[in-house]
């Protein structure tokens, strides 16, 4: 199945080429309306060190309370990564610091970011000296330079690599960012850009007691992911081109549910806490269907038609929310279930991690049609539609 084009506006005939007529999206909401389409090139990611099962993190904290340790034991995740603070002599992990915390986040974020970013780039058959823009993403912690400048000084990229940081948009900022870097890449056709979330989420941890600290607590872990897009005439071909072509995006912002997902600044604790409504999963579930409707809206594609899903792992419940709704199986988002189960959320870059599984499966062919779909706060959806 081919998607019907028309002829843009103000291009003339030697820019139609043969380029342009090969299927792509050039109206309804979220179309890419170029002759240059994006296409993901690469992808890599990268955790810290540590892994703790959910029984390691529980004895880590010392948590005895049956209520708190049943969330662990429910969460559907078997391991994660974390770098917790070391304990002192009697055992005792003391919370830390929020000046602690960013330094934390710094650290974490540039090294996870600098392996991811390499793996990425290895994949795509690309070095470091041919990116051309590169757009950071992280919500676990805030710098001023942003990490794009942090990681053009760390790695040597070129000073003259223009760069963009998305910052506190939370989990679904990996399509967010994806959205405005299709633009630029469709923009700059021939030239590489890479997307880069990286979360150091034990630099949002806090120790407490709480139900909201305990939800948080058995949820996250530390992890980055990079994907790189290139477009141009001929790109299809590239031995490197393993990727899918970007045709659309749609999102879905729930303004009754602004405050449901949060990370703002707890006053009892004295620091940035994250907070998570026991309802999102169900509000999330409840507007899945309408933003992947709106998605393939005047693309002649029903949901039947999409053979690839990658989904956000937003917990178990949120899974199990957009599964229902969506009228899908385990099996399609079996790539989101598994990142879940062997990672834990890991924010902005979780849907890269399940992209990368979906991947080395090599069960993508030619012509297939996928949709990728993130959720975080806003609250918000965000989705895009690709094709192999």
């Amino acid at each position: 199945m081919t998607i019907n084009l028309d002829r843009p506006e103000g291009l003339e005939a030697d820019v139609l080429a043969d380029d342009f007529r090969r299927p792509v999206v050039l109206t309804g909401d979220g179309a890419l309306k170029t002759p240059y389409r994006p296409r993901i090139v690469g992808v890599g990611t990268a955790t810290s060190a540590a892994v703790y099962s959910q029984q390691e993190v529980l004895d880590a904290f010392r948590i005895t309370d049956p209520k708190i340790r049943s969330v662990f034991a429910n969460s559907a995740i078997d391991r994660r990564h974390l770098t917790l603070p070391e304990p002192d002599a009697d055992g005792v992990r003391a919370p830390e610091p929020q000046g602690d915390l960013l330094d934390k986040h710094k650290a974490m974020a540039t090294e996870m970011g600098a392996e991811a970013l390499r793996a990425c780039l290895k994949r795509a058959g690309a070095e470091l000296s041919d990116l051309r823009h590169l757009c950071c993403v992280s919500s676990t912690g805030f710098l001023t330079p942003g990490l794009s400048a942090l990681m053009i000084r760390e790695l040597g990229i070129d000073r003259h690599c223009s760069r963009s940081d998305i910052v506190g948009m939370g989990c679904n900022a990996g399509l967010n960012a994806l959205n405005v870097v299709a633009g630029w890449s469709a923009a700059h056709p021939g030239e590489l850009a890479v997307v880069l979330c990286t979360e150091a989420c034990s630099a949002a941890y806090a120790m407490d007691s709480s139900m909201r600290t305990a939800v948080v607590n058995s949820l996250f872990g530390d992890g980055a992911g990079a994907i790189a897009l290139r477009s141009g005439p001929g790109d299809e071909a590239s031995g490197a081109a393993e990727g899918p072509t970007l045709l659309k995006f749609a999102s879905c912002i729930i303004p009754d549910a602004i405050g449901a997902m949060r990370y703002d600044w707890d006053r009892e604790l004295d620091r940035f806490s994250f907070y998570l409504d026991p309802q999102i999963p169900y509000v999330v579930g409840a507007h899945a269907e309408i933003v992947v409707d709106r998605l393939l809206q005047d693309t002649g594609l029903r949901r039947s038609d999409i053979r690839h899903w990658l989904v956000h792992s937003g917990g178990k419940k949120v899974i199990d929310a957009v599964v229902v709704n969506l009228g899908l199986t385990r099996h399609d988002l079996r790539h989101t279930v598994g990142v879940l189960r062997d990672y834990g959320n890991v924010s902005s870059g979780s849907f890269l991690f399940s992209y990368e599984r979906l991947l080395d499966e090599q069960v993508t062919r030619p012509g297939d049609y996928g949709v990728l779909m993130t959720m975080g706060p806003g609250s918000t959806l965000e989705t895009a539609l690709v094709q192999w």
